[in-house]
């Protein structure tokens, strides 16, 4: 063992309880009622412009698209004039950060869905997919017995 008293590469021995600064307990958290929103139809003075019409379109079929509220929908109209810019003004690139920024919140990458523990359905597809007809495993095996085993 080291001079210190620690194993290599464990660290130091963790603080008592009491004394963490932060001891992540179960916070108290707010339960909305479940609000069904139709997406907003892209304002006209966009619905010229293909770029934005098709960034518009990307969150209208995205799979979160099924859980945005009105407020959500109101903060992805309020980002357009930012997504306009970014794609018809010369400095457009300028808007890239604040566009990033707005549509992490909304889980756009698989990084953000992944920080907002958002996950896609796959398995609960997979199942309603899989033929029933084939016997779950204890029911195929149920009846097996130990044959020639050691009684003791």
């Amino acid at each position: 063992m080291p001079e210190g008293g620690t194993m290599a590469g464990r660290g130091p021995a963790p603080k008592p309880t009491d004394r963490r600064a932060r001891r992540n307990k179960d916070g108290a958290q707010t339960v909305l009622r479940a609000e069904t929103v139709e997406p907003p139809e892209l304002p006209r003075r966009y619905a010229g412009d293909p770029d934005v019409a098709r960034w518009w379109q990307t969150w209208v079929e995205s799979p979160q698209a099924e859980i945005f509220s009105s407020t959500d929908w109101q903060y992805l109209l309020d980002t357009l004039p930012l997504v306009c810019a970014y794609y018809n003004d010369a400095d457009g690139l300028k808007y890239a950060g604040e566009i990033r920024l707005r549509v992490a919140q909304f889980g756009a990458t698989p990084q953000d869905r992944a920080r907002l523990r958002m996950s896609f359905a796959a398995a609960d597809d997979a199942d309603r997919k899989r033929q029933p007809n084939i016997p779950a495993s204890q029911s195929r095996y149920s009846s097996l017995r130990v044959v020639g085993g050691d009684d003791s």
